[in-house]
């Protein structure tokens, strides 16, 4: 998606959830949910709507978190799911842990990414995480086999975040699954704790 395309959904946004401001929570994830079948515009304008509006993301359940993820087929599509919808669903609770561990034995890749995304509003202060190093190790330490590009991508990106909160746990993490950890995860993230930077070389260069 454009950064102008992603400008105009946000603008949106703002409209639709000012006047959506007083609808029960429900009704805005019934919205949702028949937004995110229309196009891939709808789902990322349905997922802001459930961001934004308090009720909304307090009346999730399990159910309605699955339905809102059903046909995602891009890693975009996947990064706005879990960070809009089922991350901080999972971190308040809405969502059992046991969810998100299943998704990690998911035969879509879409759904193994989702796993380790959905860690990164659990640490990342911006998007209201405080830091939960045992579930974000749990998720990363099931997909340490995983080959495929779009999860080793997000198995890179959760352990950077973590690292921002748990220094010590993801270096420990790194020592202990060195061998069988890709090779991108392994430069990635020894980088960010070294340096403060995935890719030190490249940012000087640049």
């Amino acid at each position: 998606m454009s950064r102008k395309n992603a400008l105009s959904i946000r603008i949106l946004r703002r409209e639709w959830s000012q006047a959506l401001e007083d609808r029960p929570g429900t009704s805005i994830i019934a919205l949702a949910q028949r937004l995110v079948r229309l196009g891939l515009w709808e789902r990322a304008l349905a997922y802001e709507i459930i961001l934004h509006h308090q009720g909304a993301r307090e009346a999730l359940k399990p159910d309605d978190v699955t339905l809102l993820g059903r046909g995602m087929q891009s890693w975009g599509e996947v990064d706005s799911f879990a960070c809009s919808i089922a991350g901080p669903a999972w971190r308040q609770k809405n969502i059992p842990d046991s969810m998100v561990r299943g998704w990690t034995h998911s035969r879509v890749r879409w759904w193994r990414r989702a796993a380790l995304v959905s860690t990164i509003p659990l640490n990342n202060r911006a998007r209201g995480g405080t830091g939960d190093t045992f579930r974000t190790i749990k998720i990363c330490r099931m997909l340490v086999r995983d080959r495929d590009d779009m999860v080793v991508k997000a198995l890179s990106w959760a352990l950077q975040e973590l690292s921002k909160r748990d220094h010590s746990a993801v270096e420990l993490f790194l020592k202990r699954y060195r061998r069988i950890l890709p090779s991108r995860v392994n430069r990635e993230v020894g980088n960010k704790l070294q340096t403060g930077l995935k890719n030190p070389r490249r940012s000087v260069a640049g």
